[in-house]
């Protein structure tokens, strides 16, 4: 794609932001960084709106290839997850199976509208402690390491030697707003697509399912032994 293709796109793109999702608090990724270079976030919902409103069913795959022309050494593009829950643009993801009415496979995207927001999107569920204390605080009491791998801020990841830690603000609870008392900090690793799948406490550790999509995934057996726990459960009620 050209960069006059991406200029037009992004414009249109903001045009139905300005028009359609500011005032549902919809966030518009800046076009370019200081360095003049494309931002990640635009370039992903630009791939995604080619030939709006008839747009095509994205994998992931096509999205790293597509970031790799203006960032050769991504490998891991998690983009078009956080600009549809978390940012409220309204992509759909085959991995959180949000419409019944599109099947898409796992690790596969699809800009549904310009027009309206994503369905679970409120400003609420946007980062309400975007200030920087809060969170410079919180990443001080974990001694600014990854609450779920211990990975420290600045230093090379525990488990990705060629990749420096930087800290997000994770959910603990993915169903519930990124507001204090559901904020760990997590490494970029850490805080990925799959994370959405589980539920952790305050020290990083899952306690419990957040997505049943989980159980799709496991061995037979592991299904035979959950229907079985779930089948003693609800009959005794």
């Amino acid at each position: 794609m050209k960069n006059s293709d991406i200029d037009k796109i992004y414009q249109m793109i903001s045009d139905y932001h300005r028009d359609y999702l500011k005032e549902k608090n919809v966030k518009l990724p800046r076009l370019k960084n200081r360095d003049g270079s494309y931002t990640k976030d635009a370039l992903v919902l630009v791939y995604l709106a080619q030939g709006y409103p008839n747009t095509k069913v994205v994998s992931k795959e096509e999205l790293t290839q597509f970031i790799k022309t203006k960032y050769p050494n991504v490998n891991d593009v998690q983009q078009a997850r956080h600009l549809g829950a978390q940012k409220g643009w309204y992509i759909i993801s085959g991995t959180r199976k949000d419409l019944a009415s599109i099947k898409l496979g796992p690790s596969q995207y699809k800009l549904v509208s310009l027009e309206e927001s994503y369905p679970d999107f409120t400003a609420g569920r946007r980062i309400d402690v975007e200030g920087d204390d809060y969170f410079e605080k919180l990443k001080k009491k974990y001694n600014y390491r990854c609450a779920t791998c211990g990975s420290k801020e600045g230093e090379p990841n525990f488990n990705w030697k060629n990749t420096i830690t930087v800290l997000q603000k994770g959910h603990m609870d993915p169903s519930k707003p990124l507001k204090p008392g559901n904020i760990i900090p997590q490494c970029e690793k850490c805080n990925r697509a799959d994370r959405n799948n589980w539920i952790y406490n305050e020290k990083g550790r899952v306690i419990a399912i957040a997505n049943p999509v989980v159980v799709d995934r496991s061995s037979e057996k592991i299904k035979k032994e959950i229907y079985e726990r779930l089948k003693l459960l609800f009959d005794k009620k």
